[in-house]
């Protein structure tokens, strides 16, 4: 590959958003008009919330738990988000005591890792497991129509036994979770008929599966978003599995953090093939904004084998004497299938909105209120 387009591709694989906000304001649809009023707007959030969880629970066989905005540096327990060191959370000094007995804690990228240690901490056994209302601030994004510095999600775990770590059992839990998902959207047009505007599609009763190595050979020359683009325009809802392991380019899909989701146990393809990876993403085509639209993240997490197998591969063994690591090394943490599901990201595609500031207050630069403004876009403030 040549020096230029491996540069490329890497920097496709950098993180989330656009890139530029001209692109943003290219975006953008232009005739926009809100289906519902902000005010009603906060009646359809606050519903829609109450039903995804109460179904999301029944689903998986999950319970609502609480969930912290804050943890202490030095356990290692906080989301990296990738494994390259670009998104380094919020972190500040705590004086406490006259700094006798300081802590440096940090703010939450997601709960991933912290939600294994609660199943231990709940007593939670096979089959059993937890849903959060999490809450989190991730500094490092290009904040655009559909991310955001402040991010709130569905945080949900649930512990396995060692025969579930297969794709049987993450294709299944996907199906769950997307079957709540098109309820929701059947419940929140009943509540509110004004969401079943003629043109635009609904989502579709199943979820089409993919594996990333399957996705780069059926568009070799397009980058990983026009990838998913691509099978977007052809099944408008799909999970993409084994997110993290290097493909046949030489590329992962996409940079995964090596201590969480499991991208390196080997699998097989239905047709025999060797593959990598228990986990993936859910992405829907958005149809207000005519892209693709991520909904959740996750999988089976990694056991102490392919733990040790994702650090070093990452180049962060160092990792292992981190008490969240250790605890998987030692058998001390349950195994685990979880997964995050944004909040936001789900109420602006089901209430039918072209930018996460109509469902969500955050900070946004003033170039991207005003190009929303133009788009006749209401953004809460």
């Amino acid at each position: 590959m040549e020096a230029t387009e491996r540069a490329r591709k890497i920097a496709d694989l950098a993180g989330p958003g656009i890139g530029s906000y001209e692109e943003v304001e290219r975006t953008l649809p232009a005739d926009y008009r809100s289906a519902l009023s902000p005010r009603e707007t906060q009646s359809a959030i606050f519903a829609l919330k109450q039903h995804i969880e109460e179904n999301l629970c029944r689903a998986l066989g999950l319970s609502m738990v609480t969930v912290p905005l804050l943890v202490p540096a030095e356990t290692g327990i906080n989301d990296l988000l990738d494994r390259d060191g670009s998104r380094t959370p919020v972190q500040f000094h705590i004086s406490n005591d006259h700094d006798r007995h300081p802590v440096t804690a940090q703010i939450v990228q997601a709960a991933t890792k912290w939600k294994r240690t609660a199943l231990r901490e709940f007593g939670m056994g096979r089959g059993e497991g937890l849903l959060t209302d999490m809450r989190a601030v991730r500094k490092d994004y290009f904040l655009d129509h559909d991310h955001s510095a402040y991010v709130d999600q569905w945080d949900w775990e649930k512990a396995i036994a060692a025969e579930d770590r297969n794709l049987d059992v993450l294709r299944s839990t996907v199906r769950a979770i997307w079957s709540v998902l098109v309820g929701a959207q059947r419940f929140i047009e009943e509540r509110f008929p004004a969401l079943r505007e003629p043109g635009y599609s609904r989502l579709p009763e199943e979820i089409h599966f993919v594996h990333a190595e399957d996705l780069l050979a059926a568009y070799p020359d397009l980058p990983r978003k026009q990838r998913e683009t691509a099978i977007l325009r052809k099944h408008p809802a799909v999970f993409i599995i084994g997110i993290g392991w290097p493909l046949a380019d030489g590329l992962p899909h996409e940079m995964r953090a090596a201590d969480y989701d499991d991208w390196a146990t080997e699998t097989r393809s239905e047709d025999g093939r060797p593959m990598h990876g228990l986990n993936g993403d859910i992405l829907v085509w958005n149809p207000v904004t005519h892209r693709r639209h991520e909904l959740m993240s996750g999988g089976i997490r990694v056991n102490a084998e392919s733990l040790r197998q994702q650090l070093a591969m990452a180049g962060q063994l160092e990792f292992l004497d981190l008490s969240y690591h250790q605890g998987i090394l030692h058998g001390e943490l349950p195994l685990s299938i979880g997964g995050g599901i944004g909040q936001s990201r789900t109420q602006m595609l089901l209430l039918r909105k072209a930018h996460l500031g109509e469902v969500t207050v955050s900070v946004w630069p003033r170039l991207l209120t005003e190009i929303s403004a133009r788009k006749n876009i209401h953004v809460l403030t």
